[in-house]
């Protein structure tokens, strides 16, 4: 009965109407831009580059901060949700997740706009902020039940999604790859995680701007070959992508409309779900950024929706199309696997690799946004129960099954997005007057 439940509320939250609410406010915030998100995309890396260096009150550099929600995006999502995306709803699925992932830029603009405006100091000297910061202060503290919401949710989805579900995806990556036996992944992973979350936020940063552009590397390099190895496909393959996005495709069976519902459903689903645009995670870790302009900030952070969709997603999404395999027997991670051992040397060793470091990169992230919602509801005082439990619940992960886990924490991190949503409409307005009064600055200055 209790798993009934979690799929029903599942079923809700990961369905049409929190999609549609999503997609919405998305596109009302780049309306209220008038499209500045993708016009300045160019403007957001050079500050991003600038951003090594600190200019502001704040534990991170700006640029540490976008590698720190970076850490938690940049994951399964991009080599399993593409597949997932792709073997259900066939390659127009893709063209979805970029229309997503273009009005996801507004979203996760506005997110950080406003944690960086609306956050606090704690009581350890700590500059915090997060959605339940911005609904607390923005909205006034009538609303701070509502930041107490997505708070526990937070904190809990964390422990399923970002925690025992990828420490037991590594165990068995690393059981089936390398004969590793789980006892011993679950050891070595949690005594790594518990080295860096002994360091707080600045060691996590610190690891992750090492980390995240590693792994990126590495996975955008191997992609790139077989995008290379194909490239006589890959002109067919975009028009193919373009085409099912509107026209459906024979894989997906049924009639047309059916299967381009299907692929706009599964791209914007599965989009949402790999750049967390609109759940409120990545504004927690760009609120911690050493800043004097939330919109300086806000640009920088809009970057981690471009890298996570437009570019890793859309590797991961053309590798599937051009090999051929997203009309194959495997689904999910196989899908992707399957491409990466006909096409590379040792393919299955690498994308073992960028699965182990993905997943230890999201454990390390989202250990920080389940602190931050965990110190909103208690105070300071739970930081170190935290860190313990956490550490506690990579081990635990590797040694069990994880089917209602999983689906536990897929329904809270999407409850995270409904107080969130509210806040982010309601506090639109804010978001559009810092935007104008910056570049309206921006430009006198450059006169």
């Amino acid at each position: 009965m209790f798993e009934q439940i979690v799929d029903t509320i599942n079923g809700f939250v990961w369905g049409p109407v929190m999609l549609i609410l999503l997609l919405g406010t998305g596109i009302y915030l780049s309306i209220g831009l008038k499209g500045m998100t993708i016009v300045r995309i160019p403007y957001a890396f050079k500050q991003l580059f600038k951003g090594r260096k600190s200019s502001g009150e704040g534990e991170i550099s700006p640029f540490n901060a976008l590698m720190t929600a970076l850490s938690s995006t940049v994951g399964m999502g991009n080599i399993a949700g593409v597949a997932t995306a792709v073997g259900i709803g066939g390659p127009g699925a893709l063209f979805w997740m970029w229309c997503t992932a273009l009005v996801g830029l507004a979203t996760k603009y506005a997110e950080a706009v406003l944690a960086v405006n609306f956050r606090e100091t704690d009581k350890l000297g700590n500059k915090v902020g997060g959605p339940m910061y911005y609904i607390k202060n923005g909205l006034g503290a009538q609303w701070k039940w509502l930041g107490g919401m997505f708070a526990l949710f937070g904190a809990l989805a964390g422990f399923g999604l970002a925690n025992t579900v990828q420490s037991n995806a590594v165990s068995q990556v690393l059981e089936g790859d390398f004969n590793v036996p789980t006892l011993v992944s679950g050891l070595v992973m949690s005594g790594l995680v518990a080295i860096v979350l002994i360091g707080g936020i600045k060691r996590i940063a610190d690891v992750a701007s090492k980390l995240v552009p590693l792994m990126t590397i590495i996975y955008i390099g191997s992609t790139l070959t077989i995008l290379f190895m194909n490239a006589a496909e890959l002109p067919a393959a975009v028009v193919l992508i373009v085409d099912s996005a509107f026209n459906g495709t024979a894989a997906t069976g049924g009639f047309a409309g059916a299967a381009v519902m299907l692929a706009l459903r599964m791209g914007v689903a599965r989009g949402i779900f790999s750049n967390e645009a609109g759940l409120g995670s990545a504004p927690i870790a760009h609120a911690a950024a050493a800043t004097n302009s939330p919109v300086r900030q806000g640009t920088i952070a809009m970057l981690g929706t471009f890298i996570d969709t437009l570019v890793i997603c859309t590797m991961t999404g053309l590798v599937l199309v051009v090999t051929g395999v997203w009309s194959g027997e495997p689904q999910g991670a196989a899908m992707t696997l399957s491409a990466f051992k006909a096409q590379l040397p040792f393919g299955e060793v690498i994308l073992s690799v960028c699965i182990v470091l993905f997943a230890f990169s999201t454990m390390l992230g989202w250990s920080y946004y389940g602190e931050r919602c965990a110190e909103f509801l208690a105070g300071p005082r739970i930081i170190l129960p935290f860190r313990v439990l956490w550490i506690i619940g990579i081990f635990v992960g590797t040694q069990m099954s994880l089917d209602l886990v999983w689906k536990m924490s897929d329904a809270l991190n999407g409850l995270m997005a409904i107080p969130n949503l509210i806040a982010l409409v309601l506090l639109a307005p804010v978001v559009f007057r810092l935007t104008r009064e910056y570049f309206a600055q921006e430009e006198e200055n450059a006169e």
